[in-house]
């Protein structure tokens, strides 16, 4: 088998997070964790046996006590059919095999355990990455990467049932934020410990002219109504199950002993060929 393809270099992704520590700018994981519990409140369930798995562990641990936080290495600090439920809390997104974590994850759920994820998506920083687009084609002719590619929430959803997780479910939570201006917004991204630590990044210093550049761009498209920039974050929740023989299953295709008519009560006809 071929190896997974490395995007992130995780010792540039731990130096940007211990950075950010210094001064911490949450609030995205405060989002997060609110709606994190809304939903553990509609699932109903008294879990016992929780892990936490989050390259923010001081953030987490203080908004889930006596609950195991451990780090989004690539291998998990897991062991088999011990928890009840396991949170992949705002890291997936920087993961070099997302499908592996969720693996690591569903292996350690007991059956009927409960398997819950949020990370950015796709349509996060949609507004930066068109700002720099356009200033570098302008200034260089091409492109640089820069920020991290985010899954689309069909693709992160599609990794629950590869992960082999039962009744999965994937929804989003866009979240507009504004900002002064886009060096205020880095400023920002540094501090969440999210600013660029993929290993073909561009390593050369950022030319005064190309923040400029962005600034200009960014100002002209997306401005709003108070002056001020507008940008995306984008958190995709994600819900699966441990199989477990109790839980519902779909019937066999074919399998239906009452027509859809009888159950509307209504009059079937049939279409001419």
């Amino acid at each position: 088998m071929n190896p997974i393809p490395k995007i992130t270099d995780r010792a540039v992704l731990l130096r940007n997070r211990a950075r950010a520590r210094s001064a911490p700018a949450n609030f995205l994981h405060e989002e997060a964790i609110a709606e994190i519990q809304d939903r553990l409140l509609m699932v109903n369930r008294a879990f016992t046996d929780v892990t936490i798995v989050t390259g923010h562990p001081e953030v987490w641990a203080d908004a889930f006590p006596d609950t195991r936080v451990i780090a989004d290495d690539e291998t998990l600090d897991l062991v088999p059919e011990t928890q009840d439920l396991v949170i992949h809390a705002m890291c997936l997104h920087w993961a070099n095999d997302p499908i592996g974590q969720i693996i690591q994850c569903r292996r350690a759920l007991r059956p009927d355990g409960l398997f819950m994820s949020v990370a950015f998506g796709g349509k996060t920083l949609t507004e930066l990455r068109n700002s720099l687009t356009k200033a570098e084609i302008a200034m260089y002719g091409g492109l640089s990467p820069r920020i991290a590619p985010m899954a689309e929430i069909r693709d992160m959803g599609a990794l629950l049932q590869r992960a082999g997780l039962a009744l999965p479910v994937a929804d989003s939570v866009p979240i507009n934020v504004e900002y002064r201006d886009a060096i205020h917004l880095m400023h920002d991204l540094r501090a969440m410990g999210e600013t660029s630590a993929l290993i073909e990044r561009h390593k050369a210093p950022v030319k005064p002219s190309l923040f400029a550049a962005v600034q200009e761009h960014y100002a002209r498209d997306h401005s709003t109504q108070s002056n001020r920039i507008l940008a995306t974050f984008e958190q995709v929740y994600l819900l699966g199950w441990a199989p477990a023989e109790t839980q519902q299953k779909p019937l066999r295709r074919g399998s239906a002993s009452h027509s859809l008519a009888a159950a509307l009560g209504t009059t079937e006809n049939t279409l001419k060929d």
